[in-house]
């Protein structure tokens, strides 16, 4: 700040020692003058400027180092009020533009959750009309043609099915309820969701879970494995997804297990990554980027802990941690 406040009255050191240095020439070339007389004068001329520039120190430095170390996110009014016209210019421009910014943030809030709204609303009105054309598929007689258009079907209300639980997450924590759940229940019905998918792929299911119950909350859980049955069947050929459920250390353990495509080994520090894709198989436009990253985001608020271990050609082993009864008791009024 000392250095900061010398900079900033440069000039008027300048100045002065200019001014000084004058009166020292004059003395001394002035044999008329008593130059002990002169140079006594600039002595004291010299210390009374340097304790009024120790006052103007205290005083400014005071004010404006409240400013340096006002935090952003603390309201402007624990500043103190500006004592100099100046001071108060400053002040009242920093006050200007922390209103504004606040009135433009919460515009845009508001707009956002206008956008958000209208947007559940419209993925809730599509699902009639998908409902719909599902049940006019079921009876399409060419078995070839039904399973093509079931698969194109299944990939839209995958979709809006992300979408809907990327559009709920930030307010996410206001609805879970967490409770004992089957997974062995959940991760049927997803199977059976996937159906016409794994027909088309040859995709089958090796179920062996040893433990079936599990805390967690039944909305949440099931877009997890949702997620994570997506992507083994998108990625697999011809092969079986092994499902397993185990304990471990008091963790109830669930893997998801599929001889497809794989993740390179430089690609998995990325791959819960809002966006991120592939950098082996970048051109593969079937990914979006988003299954993962969201099932990552979902995972940490239900305290579940997801590892995968992959090997590129060989495929892919995801694992759900479960959490135990004591790890919600800071969500357990939820």
């Amino acid at each position: 700040m000392i250095k900061d406040f010398i900079v900033e009255r440069l000039t008027w050191i300048l100045f002065i020692g200019m001014l000084l240095g004058l009166f020292l020439l004059v003395g001394y070339l002035d044999p008329s003058l008593h130059f002990n007389s002169i140079l006594y004068v600039v002595f004291l001329s010299l210390i009374l400027f340097l304790l009024f520039l120790f006052i103007q120190y205290r005083r400014e430095s005071s004010y404006y180092r409240r400013l340096k170390d006002w935090d952003p996110q603390v309201d402007m009014e624990i500043i103190q009020d500006g004592n100099t016209p100046f001071e108060r210019i400053v002040e009242h421009a920093i006050k200007q533009q922390v209103n504004f910014s606040k009135h433009e943030i919460s515009r845009h809030i508001i707009h956002i959750e206008q956008e958000k709204d209208e947007l559940l609303a419209w993925i809730h009105e599509v699902k009639t009309p998908l409902t719909t054309i599902k049940l006019m598929l079921e009876k399409v007689e060419d078995q070839k043609l039904k399973e093509q258009l079931m698969f194109e079907w299944l990939r839209i209300h995958l979709l809006l099915d992300q979408q809907l639980h990327h559009r709920r997450l930030p307010s996410m924590e206001n609805d879970l309820y967490i409770e004992q759940i089957d997974i062995e229940r959940i991760i049927t019905q997803e199977i059976q969701g996937l159906k016409s998918w794994c027909f088309q792929k040859g995709i089958g299911f090796d179920l062996s879970l040893d433990k079936q119950m599990v805390l967690s909350d039944s909305k949440w859980l099931p877009f997890i494995i949702r997620q994570i049955l997506t992507n083994a069947v998108k990625y697999s050929e011809q092969s079986d997804v092994e499902i397993t459920s185990f304990s471990k250390n008091g963790h109830v353990v669930l893997t998801i297990r599929d001889y497809g495509r794989g993740i390179a080994v430089k690609d998995l520090p990325r791959i819960f990554e809002k966006g991120f894709t592939s950098t082996t198989d970048h051109k593969d436009h079937q990914a979006t980027g988003m299954g993962l990253f969201l099932t990552k985001k979902v995972s940490q608020a239900l305290k579940i802990k997801i590892t995968i271990d992959s090997s590129y050609g060989k495929g892919t082993t995801v694992s759900l941690i479960f959490p135990r009864k004591n790890d919600f008791l800071e969500i357990s009024s939820m």
